[in-house]
């Protein structure tokens, strides 16, 4: 990329069509100073890669008479590639009294209680520029689907046809002549676009092969049917038009659930603002029944939230005090109010379209490969057209009004039209069904390659599990279950430590009433002690308890076999008494064992690449049913994921977007794991923004259903194509039907693709 270079990127009206996105980057390619240009249908966008100052007035002019109309998006530093994965900082939390741990890489059973260091993850969380009316004028169902310049187009053509196939009825004699003048009606724009884009270097287009079919029809005295043709024409491209806008309309969707006012804490009231002015650290009210306007976080209320149309979930989600939640979503049966943590250009549903829509400007391998083959294909027809309708007259006789018929004929059967959208079509409408299932994929190309893995590598903290922490087992040796848990967390009281809260948060879940410590104290990282209901108490690890009380060797089976689950235990003793034992483990993901037996269904190789170590990893391991590879350092996962791209295995590498930025970058595919973070959204190739480990397989399916689509509607063009283009030269078929064989075969192939946006996930 050269120094001082600069992209450009405009929303595009009146483009329907991949013909449409050629003739669009050919004008903007051509204008000085520009680098490249790109053109995406199904997201209408143009991005222009220029250098810095460089003129790009003249571009809405240009492509003003060919039917199209510009209003600038921005303007940005230019790329050189989709976001990749970078490396994150890891920062190490000091928990005070608790010591030092490396969660990630040691035993947890051969360190206290009190010690860990947790590696931090980040919390969840147009202006116009020469706008144009033109030929083709707004997008169906903008604003009444008859109320655009290619509707009134359509209708003014059919009227003047049935005019004159009515009018040709009574006086057979002025029938020639209102069947000239009806053509006329529709073929004089469609003409003038022709030569618009003659004048800019592309005189192969499909406005060129219409007006030569239509003209010539006239010569040899079939004025009847090039008026229909025109007027078939004009219905194809409204058909088009209307099937485009409804793919662009999947990823619309998602922005539309966002509310357009919040309640927001004003001056001890709350005040009703437009959500777009909503300023991060601000305090909204959500009232039940209402949807949230913000990205955010709970500080007060607590209850069901649907996220069914963010995350596919059917069940409200329960929140309380401290959970983030998603702008769009719908508050259930209880009022909350919440601080705001993104702005409305900023939020999870607004960056997911906006990469969604960046992702559709990236094209796919087919489709590169489908662009190139129709640069070859279209003055290919031509030249055969020409064939068809000269060599049979010259060289055998044949009648020249037949031959040249039939030749026009084959120029209206090789519009590229439906082979050229057959892929963006698919893609657009599959990336559009991943963002509503919170599968982020960045581009064609990503899509294409998911369906191809062999291999899935998983980190184990934060992905197959929850990357936090929990209660496993409460043993009661000298004091029943319910007392050894409720003296632990009123040593634990008030701590922030992973482990505490973990003590704490099943304390509160059993429902316990924890008493107050007094003169709490931290052992150096053995454990911490204190006087609870008039008895000292000691929490800490295996190996300082030891020191305290001796164990017989009933109980230190119990507690080994504990570790070999790789479980961290902590005793409580009171006094001089071993009261209890507390495990705890950070476990599996609900859904983990699930998602990874999804995966093997499918005939994908699983395994797990963790920094943990072996005792840790291997039980979960077995619990989940995954191979493991332990105590890796993350170049380490980035010399196995490489391996095993050698040796011939397609590799997806699932990591939290934290410490996997090496193994990320080196497989075909990385795929973040997170809950809509900035992480999870700018980094890796993909993302699963939900956290749902089920969702990998969706991906899968999602690439593979959309790579049977495209084969599909590759099938669909090529076929009708041989099939008329055959019975065309037999004399079976003629005008009528070839033009209805290229506007069908286009309906057709985007109808094949909308159907993706239906297939939402289980």
């Amino acid at each position: 990329m050269t120094a001082g270079q600069v992209q450009t990127r405009y929303r595009v009206s009146g483009m329907d069509c991949a013909s449409c996105a050629a003739k669009i980057e050919a004008v903007a390619s051509r204008l000085d100073g520009v680098a490249a240009a790109s053109v995406s249908v199904a997201a209408a966008t143009l991005v222009v890669r220029h250098v810095s100052g460089a003129d790009l007035s003249a571009l809405p002019a240009r492509l003003k008479p060919m039917g199209y109309g510009l209003a600038l998006a921005n303007v940005e530093p230019a790329r050189t590639s989709a976001p990749a994965a970078a490396p994150e900082a890891c920062c190490n939390h000091d928990h005070g009294a608790h010591g030092g741990h490396d969660h990630g890489g040691h035993d947890h059973a051969d360190h206290p209680h009190a010690g860990h260091d947790h590696s931090s993850h980040p919390p969840d969380r147009d202006a116009p520029a020469g706008g144009h009316d033109h030929a083709h004028g707004a997008e169906p169902g903008e604003g009444g689907f008859w109320s655009n310049g290619k509707a009134r187009l359509t209708l003014a053509s059919g009227a003047a046809f049935a005019a004159a196939f009515l009018a040709g009825l009574i006086l057979p004699q002025v029938q020639t002549p209102l069947f000239i003048a009806a053509m006329l009606v529709g073929l004089v724009p469609i003409a003038r676009r022709a030569f618009a884009a003659a004048a800019v270097g592309m005189p192969f287009t499909i406005e060129t092969l219409m007006t030569i079919a239509a003209v010539g029809a006239v010569i040899i005295g079939a004025a009847e049917e090039a008026a229909a043709v025109v007027f078939l024409f004009l219905v194809g491209e409204l058909l088009e038009g209307f099937a485009a806008g409804r793919a662009r309309d999947g990823i619309k969707a998602l922005a539309a659930l966002v509310p357009k006012t919040a309640l927001v804490a004003r001056g001890g009231d709350f005040v009703e603002v437009p959500a777009a002015q909503l300023a991060v650290g601000e305090t909204i009210l959500v009232r039940p029944g209402d949807r949230i306007a913000a990205d955010g976080e709970i500080v007060a209320g607590e209850g069901g939230i649907d996220e069914s149309m963010v995350t596919g979930e059917s069940a409200p989600v329960t929140k309380g005090v401290g959970a983030g939640v998603f702008a769009g979503t719908v508050n259930g049966d209880a009022a909350l109010t919440v601080r705001v943590t993104a702005t409305a250009e900023d939020n999870t549903i607004a960056r997911v379209v906006k990469l969604v829509e960046e992702a559709q400007e990236a094209r796919a391998p087919t489709e590169r490969l489908i662009d190139r083959f129709s640069r070859v294909y279209t003055p290919a027809v031509v030249v055969i057209g020409a064939l068809v309708a000269t060599v049979p007259p010259l060289l055998l006789g044949g009648d020249w009004g037949e031959w040249v018929y039939k030749g026009l004929a084959i120029l209206l059967i090789g519009c590229p039209c439906a082979l050229v959208i057959s892929t963006p079509a698919a893609i657009a409408s599959g990336l559009s069904a991943g963002a509503r299932r919170g599968l982020l994929l960045k581009g064609g190309a990503v899509l294409e390659t998911a369906g191809k893995v062999t291999v899935v590598c998983l980190d184990k903290t934060g992905t197959l599990t929850e990357g936090r922490p929990k209660v496993t087992d409460v043993i009661g040796f000298a004091l029943p279950e319910t007392e050894v848990l409720r003296l632990a967390a009123a040593l634990e009281g008030g701590s922030s430590h992973p482990l505490a809260k973990a003590i704490l948060d099943r304390a509160a879940a059993d429902g316990l009433s924890i008493p107050a410590a007094s003169d709490g104290r931290a052992l150096g990282g053995r454990g911490v002690t204190g006087i609870v209901e008039g008895r000292e108490v000691f929490l800490g690890s295996v190996a300082a308890g030891v020191a305290r009380v001796a164990l017989d060797p009933q109980t230190e089976d119990r507690l080994a076999g504990l570790n070999d689950e790789g479980k961290t235990v902590s005793l409580v003793i009171v006094g001089d008494v071993l009261a209890g034992a507390i495990a705890m483990r950070d476990e599996p993901r609900a859904d983990a064992a699930a998602g990874l037996a999804a995966l093997k269904e499918r005939g994908l190789r699983t395994m797990m690449l963790t920094g943990d170590n072996a005792r840790t990893a291997a039980a979960i391991g077995r619990a989940l049913g995954i191979e493991v590879r332990a105590g890796l350092l993350p170049e380490d996962k980035q010399r196995i994921v490489s391996e095993l791209k050698r040796q011939g295995e397609i590799v997806a590498k699932v990591g939290d977007g934290i410490n996997d930025a090496p193994a990320l970058a080196a497989a075909d595919i990385g795929i973040a794991m997170g809950g809509g973070t900035d992480v999870a959204l700018e980094t890796a190739d993909a993302a699963v923004l939900h956290g749902r480990v089920r969702d990998i397989a969706g991906m899968i399916d999602l690439s593979r259903r959309t790579m049977r689509n495209i084969r599909q509607n590759i099938g669909i063009s090529l076929g009708l194509k041989a099939v008329f283009l055959v019975t065309t030269v037999a004399g079976i078929t003629g005008l009528w039907p070839a033009i209805l064989a290229d506007t069908g075969a286009t309906v057709l192939v985007t109808a094949n693709a909308l159907r993706l946006l239906r297939r939402t996930g289980e």
